[in-house]
């Protein structure tokens, strides 16, 4: 059987995991944005995850 405690780390991992995600591919980016190489998959990447964690947000503000 699967508990409450359970489906709460999971949600904790799975969104801890996502913010390193986005920290390193926009700590990639930067690096190589200094080295004068602009990487558009990579902010593609970071600005799609921004965009849907804050419409997320949003949403359930509203919802909630």
């Amino acid at each position: 059987m699967i508990d409450e405690r359970f489906l709460t780390h999971r949600l904790r991992s799975t969104s801890t995991a996502g913010l390193v995600g986005v920290a390193v591919a926009g700590g990639l980016f930067f690096y190589r944005l200094f080295h004068h190489v602009i990487s558009w998959d990579l902010f593609a990447v970071v600005a799609t995850m921004a965009v849907v964690k804050v419409a997320l947000m949003i949403w359930y503000h509203r919802t909630d």
